[in-house]
């Protein structure tokens, strides 16, 4: 038990940023923001996923081999008490290794006549996810505490770290949906909008090392935040999800200013699922698959409501696990509960975590009770 819950507890310190709460919000508050021609570009692109449903994508493939290579595409490391001119040449020199280059590499997919059809998905997915992560102020910090992560704190009564409380623990103190949040954070002016989107991403990540310069030295100070450092901080967190929001929305709209998507030519995207054994889960990593399993057993981790359901046996001996967000985990009720001991139909990507086949599931066609 002590082996899956350090498990759990590592899974969300990784995979979540802005947890998918912020991160959904923000590409709701762009939604609300796009041209025509953008609304008809990111269709062509995401098919029927919305970008709010995509927006933790970035964060859930990161252990698919596919994609080994993008765990620090989330964050910018730098030193403190640099003045914007070194932070930029700093941040330049790592190249596509971090936010701000990778930001840029996944533009220039979308502009380029040789990427394919999935290509140019991915580089959505990426782009919606990667501008939300780079107005998080502790994804632009120092490397030697990690972020923040390895700065413990208490906020609420409970452990936590400098990192998590801003991906996630102030939002969820909040307390509200990330349709709540884009409702009431989308309020900008119309000529905030315009100077919002009028500034290069470089001062975007500026901005958040400002913030988490200052975040830093509070921390140093009080290792308990309260009440007072959440009424500091909550407006700085919808500010910087809003301002996330309306700049993806400006990059969307110039990206697809003329926009030809190419046909789709990985059908992955769009074939039918294979029907596999659930005990032959874990040879599918990548592929869009039906499979039948008993879930004997789940957890919620209390933190963000993020459910982990194991199929075919209990942890670590499952064929596979399902995840479902807390966002998504009000649409199936309590899982963990309600499909304990059920035999059911799981259709999604299966994707590899730490050698474990997982898939995520955050629609009710997704999980059908066979029994």
């Amino acid at each position: 038990m002590k082996k899956y819950i350090s498990f759990v507890l590592f899974f969300a310190l990784i995979c979540i940023s802005w947890g998918g709460t912020g991160h959904k919000t923000v590409a709701k508050i762009a939604d609300n923001h796009l041209t025509p021609n953008a609304k008809a570009a990111v269709k062509a692109l995401l098919g029927d996923q919305s970008m709010s449903d995509v927006a933790s994508w970035a964060d859930q493939l990161r252990n698919d081999p596919q994609y080994s290579n993008t765990g620090s595409w989330h964050y910018i490391n730098v030193p403190l008490s640099l003045s914007y001119e070194e932070f930029s040449k700093t941040v330049k020199a790592q190249g596509p290794a971090n936010v701000y280059g990778a930001l840029l590499k996944c533009e220039d997919d979308i502009k380029s006549k040789t990427t394919t059809y999935q290509q140019k998905s991915d580089a959505l997915k990426f782009i919606i996810h990667f501008v939300g992560d780079m107005h998080q102020p502790m994804h632009v910090s120092r490397a030697e505490d990690k972020g923040g992560n390895s700065i413990q704190l208490q906020f609420d009564g409970k452990g936590t770290n400098l990192h998590s409380l801003w991906d996630s623990g102030l939002i969820n103190k909040q307390g509200e949906t990330f349709e709540q949040m884009a409702i009431g954070y989308d309020k900008a002016t119309s000529i905030e909008i315009k100077q919002w989107q009028s500034t290069d991403p470089m001062q975007w990540a500026y901005e958040s090392y400002e913030i988490s310069t200052k975040l830093y030295a509070e921390a140093d100070k009080d290792k308990s935040p309260g009440d007072t450092y959440y009424q500091q901080y909550i407006p700085i967190v919808q500010q910087r999800i809003e301002m996330a929001g309306i700049r993806l929305a400006g990059v969307l709209n110039t990206l697809f200013q003329s926009f030809t998507p190419p046909v789709n030519e990985d059908l992955t995207l769009t074939a039918k699922p294979i029907t596999v054994d659930s005990k032959d889960v874990a040879k599918h990593i990548g592929d869009n698959i039906t499979t039948t399993g008993k879930v004997y057993s789940g957890r919620v981790l209390q933190s963000n409501n993020m459910t982990f359901l194991n199929i075919g046996g209990d942890n670590p001996n499952q064929d596979f696990t399902v995840v479902i967000e807390g966002d998504d985990r009000s649409k199936f009720g309590t899982p963990e509960i309600n499909l304990k001991g059920k035999t059911v139909q799981i259709t999604g990507k299966v994707v590899d975590y730490k050698g474990k086949p997982e898939i995520i599931a955050s629609s009710l066609s997704q999980i059908v009770v066979k029994e």
